[in-house]
């Protein structure tokens, strides 16, 4: 008998022992069966988020390619009998379409712009110098937050017809930096909290100013945070509502007003509407694939301090 047969023999034989397959068996079972309902349990989560989070965007796709007869059909049906291009021919060729976008995308630029260049210094000021009344200041970009721009919206108009500025780009966009401000501020200061003081303290060895020292090596460091910030405070511009209303009348009116427009007396135009708030969303599409990377980097920055 070989040597290999005569130790399988002798394990075999030996009391409370198991092959050595037994074993392995036993240790990769419990393994085996673990991963697999892991993975199971993510992929329905996964899934059921993308239905719940996807489908009223489909749905507004789907009706927007519907005949009138069949997006006001009872009961709805999701797909459309007939598929059509004429709520998107009917939608662009609405007067005043071409300029609201541009109106949309003008204010939303320089609202992100403002809230960038505002909350970048306040939140590297709250982080690196750590003060009480810096602290303070923060709590109350919170509490501002949290108020409801209804309630400053005609105050508003009232200090911009003052200002001469009513029906302007200008005044909607420093309308919706208040909104879009205080949670820049928020974002910001937490990924600065992520940026090591090291480098600060550096930069300044190396003869930088404190405000070199913030442009030259934690901005593009934080790069990434400062992208998330800028497309939550894009977001915020672009999809108003109120400011839009109370301070547009024709030459600034951006594309939410112009789809609410289609809320006649003589009924809802829910194909136009559809077709034109599909077109609305690409900009944002766009935006959002274009700064993926930045993103990702942005909401992992504090992952890892040090």
């Amino acid at each position: 008998m070989s040597a290999p047969a005569v130790n399988e023999r002798l394990t075999a034989d030996r009391p409370g022992s198991a092959p050595p397959a037994v074993h392995e068996q036993s240790l990769r079972r419990p393994n085996q069966r673990r991963r697999p309902s892991g993975h199971v349990l993510l992929w329905t989560a996964l899934a059921v988020m993308v239905v719940l989070y996807g489908f009223p965007f489909v749905y507004l796709l789907l009706t927007s390619f519907k005949l009138p007869s069949d997006a006001i059909a009872i009961p709805p049906h999701l797909l459309p009998h007939t598929w059509s291009l004429t709520n998107y021919g009917q939608a662009l060729r609405t007067p005043g379409v071409g300029a609201a976008f541009v109106n949309s995308l003008t204010t939303a630029a320089l609202s992100t712009v403002l809230s960038l260049v505002l909350a970048v210094p306040a939140a590297w000021g709250v982080t690196r110098f750590g003060t009480v009344s810096g602290r303070v200041f923060i709590l109350a970009a919170l509490v501002t937050r949290m108020v409801p721009p209804v309630a400053i919206g005609i105050p508003f108009v009232s200090l911009m017809r003052s200002l001469h500025l009513n029906d302007t780009p200008t005044a909607l966009a420093l309308a919706h930096t208040t909104i879009s401000l205080p949670l820049s501020i928020w974002l910001l200061a937490s990924f600065f909290e992520a940026v090591p003081v090291e480098l600060d303290e550096a930069a300044r060895v190396d003869g930088a100013s404190r405000l070199g020292a913030l442009v030259r090596v934690v901005v593009p460091v934080a790069s990434g945070g400062i992208a998330v910030a800028a497309i939550f405070a894009f977001l915020a511009s672009w999809n108003e509502f109120l400011f839009a209303l109370l301070l547009t009348a024709v030459k600034s009116q951006t594309a939410p007003v112009i789809i609410a427009n289609f809320q006649t007396q003589y009924g809802l135009q829910w194909g136009p509407m559809t077709a034109l708030a599909a077109v609305y969303s690409i900009p944002v599409v766009l935006l959002t694939l274009f700064l993926q990377r930045r993103i990702v980097a942005g909401l992992t920055l504090g992952a890892v301090k040090g």
